[in-house]
This record gives structure tokens, C-alpha cells and sequence, in this order.
């Protein structure tokens, strides 16, 4: 889902055709700076990129005449929207249904051109106004639940074809985590959650993106999700807590969580706020199962399914960035 960043800028990753009429979408991260009047996207987060990384593609905001659903447009690719910019149709698609209706709502209303009246002081700004349009289509109901003496939050909201649901039966990436294909059927049994973050390295301090894999017993990291040998096993007895990093401003870094351990403590960045919070949640709640008494296997499935696994893995897209 798009969120809104440190800088009051409406970001996250979508896929486009960057050229035109070649069917070929690639991955990028988007960055809608209303102040500015633009729309920018990279390789990567720049965050995760060398300082001075240019973006690949811009676009001023003025240029943009009408940003619609482009599904019919193009059967062929799933959650699919059009930016209208004179001559030229930028394509793109979003991660599922909730994203591609928010990203059409904050593209429309930063380019609208609101003449105020005279003596009117009350003009909204218009980051601010993207900013609320964005929170008011966020408003979902929840239900706390406590499970092991650990309070569970969870949506009560079904999700249709308004919010995450989209098509019953359509698989689509989950935001912030790359598609993969089941390709290690034995070890992704006890798989409660997978998918693409950024870690900061232990000596250089450095950041790269790694697939990480929560398990039953263990979270690992590995280069790639193609990879049988992960980089590094941490398993859950070790860890002592898992928490939004409350460092995030002074390593200025967006979406970012930490894993303490009884030896290191690790900074772990997602693709969005929501991903962070499904990560700790998923984390935690593997911890609370494993540690909890009795250790049933119904209390590993409610971990599972309060957790939001998604264990399908699918061959990675063309054209998906990567940091190594």
C-alpha cells in the first residue's frame, strides 16, 4: 500500500511499463512529492540505494490529466491503472485491489488545481490533503484477541473487491514481498511467513535486501528467494524482543523494526508500515506458540492465521531491482 514517509511524501512500489507498448512491467518504488509537483520512481527504495542514486523516471504532476483503471485496458495485467500525461499513457500496475484504488484516489487529488478565493486563508496543502485521503480509505475495523497472555489485533473487516480481496481465486503479491513459486516443498511446511526485506549488515553497516522465512522454530535470511542455504538462522529461543525500532529518525529509515537477540540486535526495514507491523505480529505471535504451554498444534496454526501467511512461491518477475 502506498504510506506516507518522514518527508510527507506519498511512496511505495508499483510496476511500469516503461516502455511504451511493450507489455513488460517493470518493478519500481514511487515517490509522489506534492510540494515539488512531481512523481519520481527508482530502482530501489533510496534509502536502500548509494546517496546521489538518480531516479529512472519522472514526471511532473501538471503534465497529468486523468488517472483511471486501466483493467479493461489491459485484460493481460492484473491491477492494472493509466496515467493520462499528454501524448503519452504510463501504465502501471498495483499489488492488488486496495493498492491500485488508492494509488488512483492520491494521484487525482494531487493534480487537481484548486483556485482559492479571495481573502480564502483556509486552502488546504496539498501533501496534507493526499495524506488524508490516504488515512480515510485505511479506516477498517479490528478485534483484539489474547492469545498466550499476548493481545492479537487482527482486522474483522472482510476484505472484497474494495479492499485486499480483489478477485477471489487471482494470486497477487502481497505488498513488500516479491512472488516466488513452491520450490522447497519439505522445509516450506512450517513456513509462517516469507518475503523481501532490507537488513543492515553486521560489520559494514551496510543494507541489503534479503528473503527472509519465518518458521515454526527459526527465522532466516537468504540472498535470494531461490536459494536452498540461508545466509544466517536466527532461531526464536534466542530472541528476547521484537519491536518498531524506535532508532527509525536517527538512521533515518522508514518502516523499520528490530530483532534483539541474546547476541545481536538486528534492523530489519519492510516496504511498508503495514509489512512492519505483520512482521512483528507474525514474529511474535511464532514466539508466544513456541514458548506458550503445551505447544499444540492448534496454537501454531492460530499463530499461522493471525500472522497473514502467505507461503505460495512463485518464479521472481523481469526486471525486479535488487540491491547486491
Amino acid at each position: 500500500m502506498p504510506y506516507v514517509d518522514r518527508q510527507n511524501r506519498i511512496c511505495g512500489f508499483l510496476d511500469i511499463e516503461e516502455n511504451e507498448n511493450s507489455g513488460k512491467f517493470l518493478r519500481r518504488y514511487f515517490i509522489l512529492d506534492t510540494l515539488e509537483g512531481s512523481l519520481v520512481w527508482y530502482m530501489d527504495n533510496p534509502q536502500n540505494l548509494p546517496e546521489g542514486t538518480a531516479y529512472v523516471g519522472s514526471l511532473k504532476l501538471t503534465y497529468i490529466s486523468k488517472v483511471s483503471d486501466a483493467t479493461k485496458l489491459r485484460p493481460k495485467a492484473e491491477f492494472c491503472f493509466v496515467i493520462n500525461a499528454g501524448m503519452r499513457k504510463f501504465y502501471l500496475q498495483a499489488n492488488d485491489k486496495q493498492d491500485l484504488v488508492e494509488w488512483i484516489a492520491v494521484l487525482n487529488n494531487a493534480t487537481k488545481i484548486t483556485v482559492p478565493k479571495l481573502g480564502d486563508h483556509s486552502v488546504q496543502n496539498p501533501a496534507e490533503a493526499c495524506v488524508e485521503v490516504l488515512g480515510a480509505m485505511k479506516q477498517v475495523s479490528y478485534k483484539t484477541e489474547i492469545i498466550g497472555g499476548v493481545p492479537i489485533i487482527t482486522p474483522t473487516q472482510e476484505k472484497g473487491e474494495g479492499q485486499n480481496g480483489a478477485e477471489r481465486g487471482a494470486v497477487r503479491k502481497p505488498h513488500g514481498q516479491m512472488p516466488y513459486y513452491l520450490s522447497r516443498a519439505n522445509q516450506d511446511q512450517s513456513v509462517v511467513k516469507a518475503g523481501f526485506c532490507v537488513k543492515q549488515g553486521a560489520v559494514m553497516k551496510n543494507w541489503k535486501r534479503r528473503y527472509f522465512m519465518l518458521d515454526d522454530n527459526a527465522i532466516s535470511y537468504f540472498k535470494s528467494d531461490l536459494d536452498r542455504e540461508p545466509l544466517r538462522v536466527i532461531p526464536l529461543k534466542e530472541v528476547n524482543k521484537v519491536q518498531e525500532c524506535k532508532q527509525s529518525d536517527l538512521m533515518m529509515r522508514d518502516n523499520l523494526f528490530e530483532l534483539v537477540t541474546t547476541s545481536r540486535t538486528f534492523y530489519i526495514q519492510t516496504d511498508s508500515p503495514e509489512d512492519m507491523h505483520s512482521w512483528i505480529k507474525a514474529i511474535s505471535g511464532a514466539i508466544v506458540a513456541q514458548r506458550g504451554p503445551g505447544r499444540s498444534a492448534a496454537t501454531m496454526r492460530q499463530a499461522r492465521r493471525f500472522s497473514n501467511p502467505c507461503i505460495q512461491r512463485y518464479t521472481s518477475r523481469n526486471g525486479e531491482c535488487s540491491t547486491e
